[in-house]
Order: C-alpha cells, then structure tokens, then sequence
C-alpha cells in the first residue's frame, strides 16, 4: 500500500504528520527520561501508534518513517505528496527535542538506553547500576579521565604515540 496524503490535501497531511511525530518524540522523551516510567516507554509508543493508526491515517496516510514512504512510491512510481514523508517527521521531532531541553535544560536529558539495571556499564553514558546501588561515585566519563591514558586513534596521534 502505498504512503499518499488524505483527502484533505497534502497541507493537512504535511502538519498531521508533524503533529503526530512531535507528540511522539516528545512522549518519547518526558517517559524515557522519568526513572519510575521509563520501562514503558515501549507501551506508550505502542499506545500512541494505535491512535495515530486509528485517527490519523484517513488524513495523512500515517507514515512516520520515511524508509517506509520511500519503499512503497518507489515500487509503485507513486510519488504523490513524498516529501511530506521526508520533511515532516524530521520537523516534529526537531520540535519536541528543542521543546523538551528548553523546558527541562541539557541536564534533563538522561541517556537514550532504557534499561540500566543490570551490572554492566552503559557504553552511552558510562552508567553502572551496581555501582549506584553501593552508594560509589560514578565512573569516569573517558578513559583518559580513568587513568590518563588516551585511547583513541585521535587521542593517541595527538600525543604521539
């Protein structure tokens, strides 16, 4: 089936599907970056899918990726309103991010990865589960800070080795 704008013309599709990708980066932000709500964020999502499958689609053909819109106007050579696809969920969700930091400034925003209780360290943000539960400091954010020794190919041509 392919991805194409409702009756109401592409201009309504164009803001649904930015109205529909803003509110979901921006739920996607507020659950994943709560500690009690975060491990279910996938419920969430999946609730708002089902919305937008619901009362959306008829307006914009509810696409939300554009991989997705892409595909099918490639195999059918329909390419009737694919931009919409391409600008606008990029749009809503530029929106919700800048929303959500000025609301809650950089330091609201906690590490993508939505499962840290385990005692393995987060390569996103260094986060150990074992190490906040013991009451420890947090672990260096580098490993130059660790110990002083670079590791990086960039690192290690800066310093000569």
């Amino acid at each position: 089936m392919v991805t194409v704008p409702g009756e109401a013309g592409v201009a309504v599709a164009f803001l649904a599907e930015v109205a529909i990708t803003f509110v979901l980066m921006l739920t996607v932000l507020f659950v994943s970056n709560a500690p009690r709500l975060a491990r279910y964020t996938g419920l969430f999502v999946g609730g708002l899918v089902l919305l937008y499958i619901t009362f959306e689609a008829p307006l914009s053909g509810m696409s939300m990726n554009p991989a997705r819109s892409f595909a099918s106007a490639f195999l059918s050579d329909n390419w009737t309103g694919w931009w919409v696809y391409f600008t606008a969920p990029l749009l809503g969700m530029s929106l919700a991010a800048a929303l959500y930091v000025r609301l809650r400034g950089p330091a609201g925003v906690r590490c993508a990865k939505l499962h840290h209780d385990n005692p393995y360290r987060c390569i996103f943000c260094e986060y150990r589960a074992e190490q906040m539960r013991l009451g420890l400091p947090a672990p260096a954010r580098s490993d130059k800070e660790r110990d002083g020794v670079p590791r990086t190919r960039k690192a290690w041509s800066e310093t000569g080795a």
